[in-house]
């Protein structure tokens, strides 16, 4: 099982990687951008995408429609800051399994994936 992870922070990409190399995934990925996203995706296939929500470029909510278009039974967790209330509701209406608000507890994050994963 593989998992994506998509910030433009190095930094946030670096925290969820941490987090998710206790959950034995077989490879971890990350991508910079919606764009870098999307095409990892495509030849990657993760099990899980972990996908910040407000990017430059291509936003989270646009990779996200992306992805549910090539796999509506895809499990993608969204990143949000507090006070994005109305986009995590746009996210979870366009397939979204969940989401996480930064800052976040390592252990929330973990307790996300695994309730998804298990779903």
């Amino acid at each position: 099982m593989d998992v994506l992870i998509t910030d433009d922070s190095s930094f946030m990409r670096k925290v969820l990687h941490n987090i998710v190399n206790d959950l034995e995934f077989d490879e971890v990925y990350e991508a910079e951008s919606g764009e870098e996203c999307i095409e990892k995706y495509e030849e990657k296939e993760p099990v899980l995408v972990l996908l910040d929500i407000v990017m430059g470029g291509m936003s989270g909510l646009e990779t996200l429609e992306k992805i549910m278009e090539m796999n509506e039974d895809q499990n993608v967790i969204m990143i949000s800051a507090v006070g994005q209330k109305k986009m995590v509701e746009d996210a979870l209406e366009k397939g979204a399994a969940e989401f996480i608000e930064k800052p976040f507890d390592n252990d929330q994050v973990k307790e996300t994936i695994v309730e998804v994963l298990s779903e």
